[in-house]
């Protein structure tokens, strides 16, 4: 079968790379605007699948077009997110299937379409969103009640690779980075909805320590609207606590709010020097090259969900987790592995008819945990599970 990649930065080379290995895959064909980069590319990692074209994902009409003629059996979009809705258009368009680690957005004006027209759409199946989310399908499976439900997601250098003063070193875009620092949130607390501000994320009143062995205390602070995901879950009354939280060692939460307050994530050019530039964009082009790893230093991803309420009438909960390295054989991060691959094992999913349902899909509903889980750890990543009684509920 062919795969069309769209895409081939750090999360798009690691699904290059786990589809390389997948002996129903026969052809990958890489579309990015950064054609000979990526042929170059393909040459010095040894791909022997892979070949490159150049497709400009901005241009609608050269979009479906770059998607027809590559007669591809399915297209992964790991372009930035704002991508996600043009190519899922194009894709139903074309009658190929479609699977992406970003968040659903938009995607899902398009469901009666794809249902009509034999589609399927999966976006959501990386990291975060991903493996959060069939995590918590796990959990929630344990519990006949359901009174709270928790998410973690941390990229970070490890211990000995946090050698800067931000202890933060990039494995994805850094303005993707910023702005999920400004990403606005919502949450359940207590039975009721509360949404926070964007700039207020890392305020010290919406910041908590989580425990993680082998990285010490790491500061969690909200991440995105968990409300969204209350109905998905089939999630009712009893409900009272939601939550997505992202994690950082101590000490970053304070640093970027002043950072935030000040005003220098903005967007908004002003004229310095002869020159315009944004706050924004200088933090950007000037951090990006400080932060970046030693070929010999590693990141670790880690995935943690905690569920709790009662099961056969005793209080408690159970608590996953998934936590994973970079392997420096490939030079791939544990982020990139942790979405490329999952991302991949999707696509193969769909590829060899485990996922066939038209629509747009989600992780939660229409995807097996355990295949999903039980195909990481095959290719080495860590799976937890801890239950725990009425003592340990947050």
């Amino acid at each position: 079968m062919k795969v069309l990649v769209l895409g081939m930065g750090l999360q798009g080379k690691a699904v290059v790379h786990d589809l390389e290995r997948c002996a129903m895959v026969r052809e990958i064909v890489v579309a990015d605007l950064n054609h000979e980069e990526i042929r170059s590319q393909i040459v010095r990692d040894r791909l022997h699948k892979t070949t490159a074209l150049k497709i400009n994902a901005g241009d609608y009409a050269q979009l479906c077009s770059g998607i027809r003629h590559s007669a591809a059996d399915i297209v992964v979009c790991m372009l930035p997110p704002e991508f996600g809705y043009p190519v899922a258009r194009a894709c139903i368009e074309n009658r190929v299937p479609f699977v992406s680690s970003s968040y659903t957005g938009r995607i899902e004006e398009l469901d009666i379409e794809a249902r009509d027209k034999g589609v399927v759409i999966l976006p959501e199946m990386g990291m975060d969103p991903g493996i959060d989310l069939l995590l918590g399908k796990k959990a929630l499976s344990e519990l006949d009640r359901v009174e709270g439900l928790y998410s973690y997601g941390a990229g970070l250098p490890e211990p000995a690779a946090a050698n800067n003063v931000l202890n933060y070193k990039i494995t994805w875009r850094f303005d993707g980075v910023l702005n999920a620092y400004q990403r606005p949130a919502r949450y359940l607390e207590d039975g009721e909805v509360h949404a926070l501000d964007g700039r207020d994320i890392f305020h010290p009143d919406n910041l908590h320590r989580v425990s993680v062995d082998g990285l010490g205390n790491l500061q969690a602070y909200r991440n995105g609207d968990a409300t969204h995901y209350i109905p998905m879950f089939g999630l009712g009354d009893d409900l009272k606590h939601m939550g997505r939280f992202a994690m950082r060692y101590p000490g970053h939460a304070e640093f970027w709010y002043k950072l935030i307050q000040l005003g220098l994530t903005e967007d908004t050019p002003f004229a310095t020097n002869g020159t315009s530039i944004s706050p924004r964009r200088f933090l950007i082009d000037f951090l990006t090259p400080k932060m970046q790893f030693e070929a010999h230093e590693r990141d670790v991803a880690v995935i943690r969900v905690t569920a709790w309420g009662q099961r056969n009438g005793a209080v408690g909960g159970v608590t996953y987790e998934l936590v994973d390295y970079r392997d420096l054989t490939s030079g791939l991060f544990a982020m990139n592995r942790t979405v490329g691959f999952t991302t991949s094992i999707g696509a193969q999913m769909i590829l060899s008819g485990a996922i066939s349902t038209p629509g747009v899909l989600s992780p939660i509903g229409d995807v097996d945990p355990d295949a999903v889980i039980g195909e990481l750890v095959k290719r080495g990543m860590q799976v937890r599970r801890q239950p725990f009684d009425q003592n340990g509920i947050p």
